[in-house]
């Protein structure tokens, strides 16, 4: 697994998302996902947008994911 495939999946599956993904080991990544669809919602289900998008891949070749999930507006902030 590979961070710009994680990029690809996540901006596929939040449309209208932008994704930036880092991840030296092939395991363990950190992604920081903009996204309008976030709006109005905890963190929580953000991360859970996040990991629907990946699927059985999250905890699978994806050992661990920590996200930074953020509405344009508080991206501009």
């Amino acid at each position: 697994m590979n961070a710009e495939l994680i990029r690809q999946l996540i901006e596929t599956g939040l449309p209208g998302a932008r994704a930036e993904v880092r991840g030296d080991d092939g395991v363990h990544f950190e992604a920081t996902v903009v996204c309008a669809a976030f709006a109005g919602k905890l963190p929580l289900a953000r991360h859970r947008m996040v990991y629907a998008t990946l699927g059985e891949r999250m905890g699978g070749e994806i050992h661990a994911l920590q996200l930074k999930t953020l509405t344009p507006d508080e991206a501009a902030a």
